[in-house]
């Protein structure tokens, strides 16, 4: 009996083991950070990506303290908005050290915009769904992966648009570890 539980817990432990050196060969996960938006306009968007094969991937984001574009806040401007992001990565034209990616995404954000005017605080809606792609390149040395990427989108939300603009441009250069 204690041969069969030895024998038993030695198979147990190998095969942790296994799992554990195929998922840093192949890992089937990546957590990222945008540093560079972090920087420059004090918004942190922090995703997670669940790959489905080598070439295809599921991801989402959150982005706290999200902006439009890359209008800041100050002098009487005040951004308070939170974003989710929903996106599906194709990976291509490239090798297992860096590839190209293209990916279509949905984005809502949710919040509201607050600007002084004339002495008084005109508020407006960031509420709105919006649609867009994001393409860029993404390198993999030892399980981190970092590379720039452009993002353009679509908001359905009129009353955003009428303020800022119907399309959106962001770029950022995201790290991340892939586990």
């Amino acid at each position: 009996m204690k041969k069969l539980l030895f024998t038993l817990f030695a198979l147990t432990l190998f095969q942790f083991g296994a799992q554990a050196q195929v998922s840093l060969e192949n890992p089937r996960g990546e957590v990222r950070l945008n540093f560079l938006n972090t920087i420059f306009i004090g918004s942190v968007e922090v995703g997670y990506e669940q790959f489905l094969s080598d070439d295809q991937s599921i991801g989402a984001e959150i982005h706290l303290n999200d902006r439009f574009g890359y209008r800041r806040g100050g002098d009487g401007r005040d951004f308070n908005a939170t974003s989710f992001l929903l996106s599906y990565n194709f990976y291509f034209a490239g090798n297992d050290t860096g590839k190209i990616h293209v990916s279509p995404f949905f984005k809502y954000r949710f919040g509201e915009y607050r600007e002084a005017v004339d002495n008084s605080i005109a508020v407006t809606s960031l509420n709105g769904g919006h649609i867009g792609l994001i393409t860029g390149y993404k390198w993999n040395y030892n399980n981190f992966a970092f590379g720039p990427f452009v993002a353009l989108s679509r908001t359905f939300s009129q009353e955003v648009a009428d303020q800022f603009s119907a399309v959106e441009i962001k770029a950022g250069f995201n790290v991340g570890y892939r586990f």
